[in-house]
């Protein structure tokens, strides 16, 4: 199973999405109770740009139990099908389990601060996704306005008179 899993992979990172689609669906089959495979399934039917077929792989996946790396990953990669179909609050949800258990994890973040726009929550998008900047980049024109920004983050609608 872990020498087809790694060809799956291979050939998906050789930009051969179809082949490597049909490889993963081939093991769910012979495999469905592994968490792995159902993952990497989903994130095949993702790069071929079938985010309806990638949500029961996703989902499947999860509950099945995925190593810490692989959750991360799947959290984002479901929140994200959501979020593209327009199924906004479940995006939501999904990408809050992930932050929860994933407090560090900037890129979840990013794609909640998406979200959360979709959703016309725009406020907290914004203060989100300043602070991400803040805590992710080394460029040193933004981080010498790192005590402002991040003073402002949650105020961007404030007026001072």
């Amino acid at each position: 199973m872990t020498d087809g899993l790694a060809h799956a992979i291979d050939l998906r990172n050789e930009g051969n999405f179809q082949e490597s689609n049909a490889l993963l669906l081939r093991m769910v089959e012979k495999w469905p109770n592994d968490a792995v495979i159902n993952y990497q399934c989903a994130w095949s039917f993702d790069v071929l740009g079938k985010e309806n077929e990638a949500i029961t792989y996703y989902e499947n996946a999860i509950a099945l139990g995925l190593p810490e790396s692989d959750l991360q990953e799947a959290l984002l990669g479901l929140g994200s099908t959501y979020r593209a179909l327009g199924e906004y609050e479940k995006s939501r949800d999904v990408l809050l389990k992930g932050i929860n258990l994933f407090p560090t994890n900037h890129s979840i973040q990013v794609f909640y601060a998406m979200t959360l726009y979709n959703l016309n929550e725009h406020h907290h998008a914004m203060e989100l996704l300043l602070k991400c900047l803040l805590d992710t980049t080394s460029d040193k024109d933004i981080l010498n306005y790192q005590k402002a920004i991040r003073f402002y983050s949650d105020k961007l609608n404030n007026v001072w008179e």
